[in-house]
């Protein structure tokens, strides 16, 4: 079955292509043809009208914990299945579970119910684990459990490294061992973060030099910048080979940090993320979050010290937010809640884009940036056309 897109205005999300149908077989895109709309369609295609609508790659969350009451550490099918169908209303299209520090036998249960669970046929893909922890720093654990942060045992993490879905591993560059970690994990393909860390300028380097090309939330539970120490933050600004997380929901960061930032690193090592946990589309109140109780006032989330603990923030209000904050166009917002992801996993050519050959993963959305359908593998599983 061929699906074919038509009347809306492509956003690759690099160029802004009006007018053109969006062409899918097979679970993937074949074409970007301009043309009008079709008098009828053929025994074996399927027409979406895509009028007034803007049509983008689907959106990529590399770093949430939870939405819709489940969360990554529940470990349970039923958990996976109500993140993914709320996140695809959202236009998050694939997303890395986000595991939160814990003991080692909870952190396995979360890495095997992702091995074990297979993709939704009405919701997100999950493209594999992200391990928020444990090897951090406790002065800086904002939310993460203090009492399961620890130093890295390859007694422990190999099983993890050879797993088949972990993706993304955040860790404080300066705790020992965590160096060798990297090595070792990054030869089998997984990607590190820098986060919840002390590590001054010189040791998120040595770690950058060794493969580490992420920074978790940043700002966020790391050491800051000053103009004669430039900290975990100086680092990431500074070096080209570091793509920086960032919570643009308006409390995490300034706005006026968001532009700085963005100005900075570029849209091209700028990457949106919500760090949502379960308390995501839900209302106020007291939630679990890695066994402590998180309470969550205007839909802001703190411990019970008042350190933040995640968000509950969407990723295609992210997308709205910093368009805002930042003064950048539509394409350079979806690019970096899509391509750049993509990219920073090494993903390119497969996801966050759409171009021939890419997955089809796809999102539809109206004037005011209101999601109205999300195809995934070339499957329409949200529709408010």
């Amino acid at each position: 079955m061929t699906t074919i897109i038509y009347g809306g205005t492509l956003l690759t999300p690099d160029e802004t292509l009006p007018d053109h149908a969006l062409v899918i077989e097979a679970g993937r895109i074949v074409a970007l043809e301009p043309g009008l709309h079709p008098v009828s369609a053929g025994a074996h295609e399927r027409i979406l009208h895509a009028d007034g609508l803007w049509v983008a790659p689907g959106l990529i969350d590399l770093h949430v914990h939870g939405s819709a009451g489940s969360d990554t550490m529940d470990a349970t099918p039923a958990a996976l299945a109500a993140m993914s169908n709320f996140f695809i209303k959202h236009g998050v299209t694939a997303y890395l579970p986000t595991a939160i520090t814990g003991p080692g036998a909870a952190i396995q249960a979360a890495i095997t119910n992702v091995e074990r669970t297979p993709q939704p046929e009405d919701g997100a893909h999950h493209l594999g684990v992200h391990l928020e922890g444990p090897y951090l720093s406790p002065t800086q654990r904002g939310a993460q459990p203090e009492e399961f942060l620890r130093q890295p045992d390859p007694g422990e993490y190999d099983s993890w490294l050879d797993s088949s879905v972990v993706r993304l591993i955040a860790v404080a560059p300066e705790i020992p061992g965590v160096l060798s970690l990297i090595e070792k994990g990054v030869a089998k393909g997984i990607r590190f973060s820098a986060g919840h860390c002390q590590a001054n300028y010189e040791q998120t380097m040595q770690a950058v030099d060794r493969g580490l090309n992420q920074a978790t939330h940043t700002f966020n539970a790391m050491l800051g910048l000053h103009h004669r120490e430039p900290g975990t933050a100086g680092a990431v600004l500074a070096d080209e080979r570091i793509y920086a997380e960032v919570i643009v929901d308006g409390v995490h960061v300034h706005p006026a940090i968001v532009r700085v930032l963005v100005q900075a690193k570029g849209i091209n090592r700028t990457i949106l993320i919500t760090d949502a946990i379960r308390a995501a589309g839900l209302a106020d109140g007291d939630y679990d979050l890695g066994g402590h109780i998180v309470h969550v006032a205007d839909g802001i989330a703190r411990t019970s010290s008042g350190s933040l603990a995640g968000s509950t923030l969407t990723l295609d209000k992210a997308v709205r937010n910093v368009m805002r904050f930042a003064g950048v166009s539509l394409n350079q917002a979806l690019a970096m809640a899509s391509r750049v992801p993509a990219e920073a996993m090494r993903w390119s050519g497969r996801k966050g884009v759409l171009e021939p050959g890419a997955d089809a993963d796809v999102i539809l959305f109206d004037a005011s940036l209101n999601v109205r359908g999300s195809i995934v593998a070339g499957n329409l599983v949200y529709d408010n056309l």
